[in-house]
Formats: structure tokens, C-alpha cells, sequence
């Protein structure tokens, strides 16, 4: 098990500093998995402008534990990063890599790694609309 990055960051996340952390001899199937700022939600009466995320201090620490019970007994490599900040749409805000000697496992992971990002990190999104409303959505949301 290797862990590569597992950070969160107020800066712009690099996909590619994360897909190029996976890279090993060993490695025969590397998955990843972006997730971006959208206009739309649901919940929102007008589209959605920006996001601002705040963390937990102990935010980063969680983040590694969620991607060490994810690897398992894997043989795997992850890269992992989620943003902090104010981003507009279009602006990375979680991105993954995860490299395996096999695709199910590469998939497998990573779909762990988001699912338990999104139920328990402790990251907290204000949603910014283009009419000026901000709503404030927490752990899952």
C-alpha cells in the first residue's frame, strides 16, 4: 500500500501531478475520477456560481485513513486531494488516482475512496447561486 498525496489544498488541483504519483513498474490499470463544480443542484431555485469549501483541521488526517481502508490489502497507489476555498463552475474540487496491478481493483478503490470522501470527511460546502443566495450543506451533502 503506498499513499502518495492525500492532501487538501486551497490551491488549484492538478490532475496530472495526481495520474503521474500513480506510476509505478507494477502498475497495469490506473483509474481516476474528477469531480467538478457544477451550475446545476437540485435543491438550488437558480443555477449554482461557486462553491466555498472549509475543513476540519483534522480534515487531511481523515483523508488519509479514509484511502488506507480503501487500499486494504490491496496492492495499490493513491493520489488524493480535495480543494478548500472559494471555486466557480468548472473548478476541480476532489480529484483521485489510484493505480493496481488490475482494473477491478483500480475501480473498486476509487469509487471507496469518493463514496467515504463525500459520507465522512470533514469538508463543508457553502453554495453560492446567481440570485445571491448561499446555502450552507455539510458531511454528505
Amino acid at each position: 500500500m503506498t499513499i502518495r498525496i492525500a492532501r487538501i489544498s486551497d490551491t488549484a488541483l492538478d490532475v496530472t501531478e495526481h495520474l503521474a504519483a500513480v506510476e509505478e513498474p507494477w502498475v497495469g490499470a490506473v483509474t481516476s475520477f474528477v469531480g467538478t463544480v457544477r451550475e446545476n443542484d437540485p435543491d438550488a431555485r437558480t443555477p449554482v456560481v461557486a462553491l466555498e469549501y472549509s475543513a476540519h483541521p483534522d480534515a487531511e488526517a481523515t483523508l488519509h485513513d479514509i484511502v488506507t481502508t480503501a487500499i486494504g490489502e490491496h496492492r495499490a497507489v493513491v493520489a488524493v486531494s480535495h480543494r478548500t476555498g472559494r471555486l466557480v463552475v468548472g473548478d476541480a474540487a476532489v480529484v483521485i488516482a489510484v493505480g493496481t496491478a488490475h482494473r477491478d481493483e483500480a475501480f473498486g478503490i476509487c469509487r471507496t475512496v469518493i463514496e467515504e470522501i463525500k459520507r465522512s470527511l470533514p469538508v463543508w460546502k457553502k453554495q453560492w447561486t446567481d440570485d445571491g443566495d448561499a446555502t450552507w450543506k455539510g458531511i454528505g451533502g
